[in-house]
């Protein structure tokens, strides 16, 4: 997404914007607590259990990927990536057994206050790099039986699929742990119970590790596509949860976040690993159930 990377080039501005997001969240709880001291009802969600299970989209700054193995060490510099959303059909979407080929989010929490809410999730994203698209190489790369061998000093190279694919398709792996809260909108705002309709606002933070399963061929090496534990991650969401009959859950959240992989696994060698840290943005739409 071009436009992506003009709004997030640096991490610096990223976590900038994400600042100035919690500050406005921080500023609505403040009149929505005021509110509530004023007497209108509080949720009562202490103890309850909730699962979810939804669909996202990932939008992701450039990077600096550094790769290195026998023979090779080199950076390539602002490499621009994009994700892969599986086109909806019913037989993937409402098969069971091909849930999980989507990009796709799910989880499951308990409520530890009326408040306050705890849960492991998983983020299924997919992280493609763009091919034969033109970026900088600094580095070398020698005895690799290829036209690549030389010595490069910020030289322009283009991304051909004999030179490198690079893909999270399987996918980029966020397994993390959140902690979040949730503020029942309808009753601070209209001064009155609604029966069978809640409408909360809801933010939280999470930290968690990155497990993808990269899809890799480098130079003349033979493909490879494992699952390995790589880095870890931070996020931050914000959202809406509209719950039906005090159980069903329909949500739409907007989560920002920032990824640092410094072992990534690009070949059968042990000896051939791989580097990059980057921020994403995704929106997501999830149902779930509370009991």
């Amino acid at each position: 997404m071009p436009g992506f990377r003009v709004l997030f080039p640096s991490v610096i501005q990223f976590l900038s914007f994400m600042h100035k997001i919690l500050l406005l969240v921080c500023a609505l709880l403040s009149v929505l607590n005021t509110n509530a001291q004023n007497g209108t009802p509080n949720i009562h969600h202490k103890g309850k259990f909730t699962f979810y299970w939804g669909y996202n989209r990932g939008y992701y700054t450039d990077s600096n990927l550094h790769l290195h193995g026998t023979g090779y060490d080199f950076t390539l510099r602002h490499i621009d990536a994009k994700d892969r959303q599986t086109p909806f059909t019913a037989d993937v979407y409402f098969n069971p057994s091909r849930l999980t080929i989507p990009q796709c989010n799910y989880g499951i929490g308990f409520f530890i206050s009326d408040h306050y809410h705890i849960s492991i999730n998983g983020d299924h994203m997919k992280y493609i790099m763009v091919q034969d698209q033109v970026v900088s190489i600094n580095g070398k790369i020698e005895n690799s039986n290829t036209v690549y061998d030389g010595v490069y000093k910020d030289q322009p190279i283009k991304l051909t699929d004999d030179f490198l694919t690079f893909e999270h398709t399987n996918g980029l792996n966020y397994i993390n742990i959140e902690l979040s809260r949730y503020d029942e909108l309808l009753p601070k705002l209209f001064k009155r119970e609604f029966k069978h309709v809640e409408v909360e606002l809801n933010e939280g933070f999470g930290i968690g590790g990155l497990i993808p399963r990269t899809d890799t061929k480098i130079l003349d090496k033979k493909r490879y596509d494992e699952f390995h534990l790589a880095g870890y991650g931070l996020s931050a969401r914000a959202g809406l949860t509209v719950t039906l009959f005090n159980h069903f859950t329909i949500t739409g959240n907007l989560k920002a976040g920032f990824i640092s992989m410094p072992d990534i696994r690009t070949t059968f060698s042990e000896h051939d690993r791989g580097s990059q840290h980057f921020a994403f943005f995704q929106p997501n739409f999830l149902l779930g159930w509370r009991l």
